[in-house]
């Protein structure tokens, strides 16, 4: 039997069951594309209704095609200023295929939801769907809008929403000016959507606004969302101004905590390199805080966590940042991440972004049950990981190499760098120009003007500082029994190589020299383990192979003695 599809509408009957006639694609300017459906019930049919872009795979993967059947889950009706009805659907299950249907069903007639004719939506009045708030902001009677319903043709509306992500306070400085800003995200029932607000807007509402509370905001900005900044699914993004308000709600019932759409472990495998993912899982191990030069110079902390979930499969995840200096693996906590990308480095990987939101023990009952889980019967699985371990000081997974192996190898000659890991010994490390004035700008490292007036110039933030900051920049010769190669350190690995700090090394150099001279001559004919990059460069016409240290750690003897005599047996069989 087939619900009447327009009774259930006008009387918030859901979900309903409907026959597809038609599909249009809708042209727009920006945006993913836009459906619009032609539905039945097999006696009447109705235009009006609108595909949300999150369900667009229905059409790309050709599963929503004329005469299939259709359990619509969710709807959204949407008033437009003329006072026609607009229907969103936000949610809706493939029953039949049209092959199953066999054609065509029923004749039926086309229904109008314009105010002008009578029709059963008429003879009942159009009500919101249960997507739809019903609490009204402080001294307003609007109703709240969902999120799911904002674009920038609206010029009045209300949104109650929780907010699930929050950013720090970011500067940035060029030759248009300077300036501050952060950024925001919220949900509600229908969806989720990026907030920012500029200068003024920050003192205004950065201590106003804060993660998990609930608030009313009206009468921001709307434009089309930028998704080299977000992961979010919302076309738009909002824009706080001068006149826009933001008001706590006290009443935060229907209002969910997160909205997340968790990946299995073992499902990863099958998904596409670089997707956006979300993941919740018990933290069996995590790696201590670390810091890692990237290739523009910059110092970041890095964490690498375990996850495993009921799937007994684990994945390595990467915090940055602030993330990862104050993640706390006490316990075996239960991590949520929305918005981590998903890398094919040592098999399956995953990185969070600086948009990603991390939650340790989130209060959602998809925590609860993996708690239970893991604390009944997860914790003794076999379990077996889709990521290789390559920090492993003792596996053959560092990919050791002698270095002489660079050469015959010719290693950094493809597309991509390559990556080695070798114990060799210190012989020289060149002292004249190691050391240079930085930048004191947390993100910048470039090297400053000293302008003889107090003053230092740094060209890339077009800006004059009254400091500096000391940064190192080394050039050193390793070798082993069988070769020697130079090699270049940054900050992070240039400091472990001599012991000390950069700012340190800085006031030696300016106040004993002989001090500084002793330093270099400690650090000659050490022995460690260096995980390099290699990567052929071109400069001034001159093509040659670069080897970069990454990370400098102690030689471990017992493991490196037992990997020599692992070396050895697979000689003599």
């Amino acid at each position: 039997v087939v619900f009447l599809l327009f009774f259930c509408f006008a009387h918030e009957i859901l979900p309903s069951l409907c026959v597809c006639q038609s599909i249009r694609q809708i042209s727009t300017t920006s945006g993913p594309p836009r459906f619009r459906l032609l539905m039945s019930d097999g006696q009447h049919s109705l235009s009006s209704l609108l595909l949300a872009t999150q369900l667009n795979y229905l059409t790309e993967q050709n599963l929503l095609v004329p005469n299939c059947v259709c359990l619509l889950k969710k709807t959204i009706i949407n008033t437009l200023a003329d006072g026609r009805h607009v229907v969103i659907v936000m949610d809706l299950e493939i029953l039949q295929s049209a092959e199953e249907t066999g054609g065509k069903i029923g004749n039926p007639t086309l229904y109008s939801t314009s105010p002008m004719k009578a029709s059963p939506m008429k003879a009942s009045p159009m009500k919101t769907s249960p997507l739809k708030a019903t609490s009204t902001s402080p001294g307003s009677t609007a109703k709240a809008m969902p999120i799911a319903n904002l674009n920038p043709y609206q010029s009045k509306w209300t949104i109650r929403a929780r907010v699930t992500n929050k950013s720090n306070i970011r500067t940035w400085s060029n030759s248009r000016g300077e300036g501050k800003l952060f950024s925001f995200e919220i949900v509600d029932e229908s969806g989720e959507i990026k907030i920012t607000a500029f200068n003024n807007e920050v003192d205004k509402f950065f201590s106003l606004v804060e993660q998990g509370k609930v608030y009313y905001i009206s009468k921001a900005t709307l434009k089309v969302a930028n998704k080299q900044y977000t992961t979010l699914k919302h076309e738009y993004e909002m824009t706080l101004h001068a006149n826009s308000s933001i008001i706590p709600c006290d009443d935060s019932q229907g209002v969910p905590t997160l909205n997340c759409d968790f990946v299995p472990i073992a499902e990863l495998e099958n998904r596409d390199k670089d997707a956006i993912i979300d993941l919740i899982g018990v933290c069996k191990s995590a790696e201590d805080v670390s810091r890692i030069t990237t290739k523009s110079s910059r110092e970041v902390s890095k964490r690498a966590l375990s996850l495993i979930d009921t799937t007994g499969k684990v994945v390595t995840v990467t915090l940055w940042g602030e993330e990862a200096e104050k993640f706390d693996s006490s316990g075996q906590p239960v991590v949520a991440i929305k918005g981590a990308r998903l890398s094919d480095f040592g098999g399956r990987s995953l990185s969070a972004l600086f948009s990603s939101t991390v939650m340790v023990n989130p209060d959602i009952p998809e925590a609860f049950r993996l708690r239970a889980w893991y604390d009944q019967e997860g914790y003794a699985f076999d379990s077996q990981s889709l990521t290789e371990t390559r920090s492993s000081v003792s596996g053959s997974r560092m990919n050791w190499k002698m270095l002489s192996d660079v050469k015959s190898e010719s290693m950094g000659h493809g597309e991509k760098a390559d990556y080695f890991s070798c114990i060799a010994t210190v012989v020289y490390i060149r002292k004249e120009n190691c050391l240079y004035q930085a930048c004191p700008s947390a993100d910048c490292n470039k090297k400053v003007i000293d302008q003889q007036n107090g003053l230092y110039r740094c060209e890339k933030c077009n800006r004059d500082f009254p400091n500096f900051k000391y940064r190192l920049l080394l050039s050193a010769n390793l070798a082993d029994f069988g070769d020697n190669q130079w090699v270049t350190c940054f900050q992070e690995t240039a400091e472990v190589l001599l012991g000390h700090s950069a700012e340190t090394l800085g006031q030696l150099r300016d106040t004993d020299e002989d001090a500084l001279d002793e330093v270099f001559q400690k650090a000659t004919f050490r022995t460690h383990i260096f995980k390099n990059r290699a990567k052929l460069e071109t400069y001034n016409d001159e093509s040659r192979v670069k080897v970069t240290v990454l990370e400098v750690l102690p030689v471990n003897h017992r493991e490196y003695s037992r990997r020599l005599l692992s070396n050895i047996h697979k000689l003599a069989s």
